[in-house]
């Protein structure tokens, strides 16, 4: 069974920084990709960022390029996002899930999400 516990939002202002965290279980990064996404109030959820397995070939949303890095942390089954220079339309609700990760973005998830972590960016 999947499992998904996402950490580390909160509130900060415009410029700041945050770590973002994801321990994961139920999977391994040898099957599957992993990667975050994001649902912004009244918005569709959207793919933010991905990585295969040994942190190879991150992928970007163009908007969050230059500012946000992922990575992960295999031995302890956890995913980072770390965020900098955040922006007020960085404001969402960040999920993470197994997917499939391509130079184009990440594929659908269709199994059960976990509960998020609020980033509030304030201007």
């Amino acid at each position: 069974e999947v499992q998904l516990v996402e950490s580390g939002g909160g509130l900060v202002q415009a410029g700041g920084s945050l770590r973002l965290s994801c321990a994961f279980s139920g999977f391994t990064l040898d099957g599957m990709h992993i990667g975050w996404f994001r649902q912004a109030p009244g918005k569709e959820r959207e793919g933010v960022s991905c990585i295969k397995k040994n942190n190879k070939d991150p992928y970007y949303l163009d908007s969050v390029k230059g500012r946000f890095t992922i990575s992960t942390d295999n031995a302890k089954n956890t995913m980072y996002l770390q965020m900098h220079n955040l922006k007020p339309e960085d404001t969402a609700v960040y999920y993470c899930a197994p997917t499939i990760c391509t130079e184009t973005g990440l594929g659908s998830y269709h199994g059960s999400w976990g509960q998020g972590t609020q980033v509030t960016v304030s201007s």
